[in-house]
């Protein structure tokens, strides 16, 4: 008896998944490509993304970005930081670097392998890397300055940081451009030797109607000391994924995120930590201030290996929603196969604070001062680490900048 065929899913494709097919064929990428035709962008039946449907929300992709030679001022300043600036995808001449850093290219995605669209993409789509090489304690900001400039482009690029044993840095990368419906995919891998600090900040500004993609690797040495900082106020649509692997001992990561999201936004931020190996500890607090109708999205997991007795891992993600139809979404995970071990997850959403409110405005202050008040306290737990007053000032604006912002109906 001849077996029965089995029976196979026809992927109806997208405009923006030929767009994207197409542009996988153009780069040389063959394998990406019939990945892609054979089952198109994630949607909600993938776990990774039942938050954030690519397939659903992803309605189009502009053509591949082409070399710009105006760029014009940066949209986030740090004074006396050192910046590269990386645009429409392609590494700009920079200034001699200063002490301790060095500057370098590489072909292709310092991306690993892994069953993700976003990260095929990237490695499908970059040319060239952009390295950089911290040897020793630098005392100036680094800052990345990631734009993508004139009409509708899809633009790539990927950046590798590598931090050598015991040195000590402050990393910024930002993301900015014009007022067009940009889409960018972008990556990030660090690599931090053993006893290395970093601080590592990423500032999505992009234009309202721009995609923003980012995947970010941490791959975490002996000793090492770790903190991070996402802020997104930009994009219509947005999507920021960090992977940690925890393979020293003694090793602390401080993981942090704000969503300012507003008028019918929809950023994603997803997190994925493992702790590989024992006596690593691991902070993540991520915030989320929505209005209008926008949503916000927080995915976490942290993953305790066999191996990893004594970690010690605790998760939260705080919500505070402005107005009715604000979207809150959240959906921490802790997967522990370890015994020996102090793991914790919480989540929380809700309004301002009816009574708090109340007491502002009863010293005279008036609502919207009051509101704008409880919201800069909300999200200052996750500002005061940053050492660096320039930076943390330039941070604060961020915010400041979003409460002001005019919003729906007034």
């Amino acid at each position: 008896m001849t077996a029965p065929k089995t029976a196979q899913r026809t992927v109806h494709l997208s405009e923006a998944e030929n767009t994207l097919i197409s542009q996988l064929l153009g780069a040389g990428a063959r394998q990406a490509a019939d990945e892609m035709t054979s089952v198109g962008l994630p949607t909600r039946r993938v776990e990774a993304y039942h938050y954030t449907d690519l397939k659903a929300l992803l309605r189009d992709v502009p053509a591949i970005a082409q070399e710009s030679e105006q760029v014009g001022v940066p949209q986030f300043r740090v004074p006396g930081a050192y910046r590269i600036l990386v645009a429409n995808g392609r590494i700009q001449q920079s200034t001699t670097p200063p002490n301790g850093i060095v500057v370098s290219e590489v072909a292709g995605s310092p991306l690993n392998e892994r069953d993700d669209v976003l990260v095929r993409l990237n490695q499908a789509l970059t040319g060239s890397s952009l390295v950089i090489g911290l040897q020793s304690s630098v005392d100036p900001v680094v800052h990345i300055d990631h734009r993508i400039t004139g009409p509708a482009s899809h633009a790539v690029s990927s950046v590798k940081i590598e931090v050598a044993p015991g040195a000590t840095a402050t990393v910024l990368e930002t993301f900015s451009g014009s007022d067009s419906a940009h889409m960018g995919t972008h990556g990030t891998r660090v690599e931090l030797a053993e006893g290395a600090r970093l601080t590592h900040i990423i500032v999505d500004l992009s234009s309202a109607q721009s995609r923003h993609f980012h995947t970010i690797e941490y791959a975490i040495g002996a000793n090492v000391q770790l903190r991070n900082l996402l802020v997104n106020s930009g994009s219509a649509l947005s999507r920021t994924q960090m992977f940690g692997v925890f393979a020293g001992e003694g090793a602390h990561g401080d993981f942090t995120g704000l969503n300012l999201v507003d008028d019918g936004q929809h950023n994603d931020i997803t997190l994925d930590m493992n702790h590989a190996v024992p006596n690593t500890t691991s902070q993540e607090l991520f915030k989320s201030v929505v209005r209008n109708s926008a949503k916000a999205v927080f995915q976490g997991r942290i993953v305790v290996s066999p191996k990893a007795q004594k970690t010690d891992a605790k998760m939260m993600m705080q919500g505070l929603m402005l107005s009715e139809g604000a979207q809150i979404l959240s959906k921490p995970e802790l997967e522990i196969f370890a015994d020996d071990v102090q793991c914790g997850h919480g989540s929380t959403c809700g309004e301002l604070d009816a009574q708090s409110l109340f007491y502002l405005m009863s010293r005279g202050i008036a609502r919207d001062d009051a509101k704008a008040m409880l919201i800069r306290a909300f999200v200052q737990e996750l500002l005061d680490p940053i050492e660096d007053e320039e930076l943390n000032e330039a941070l604060s604006g961020i915010v400041e900048e979003w409460l002001v912002r005019p919003q729906a109906g007034t």
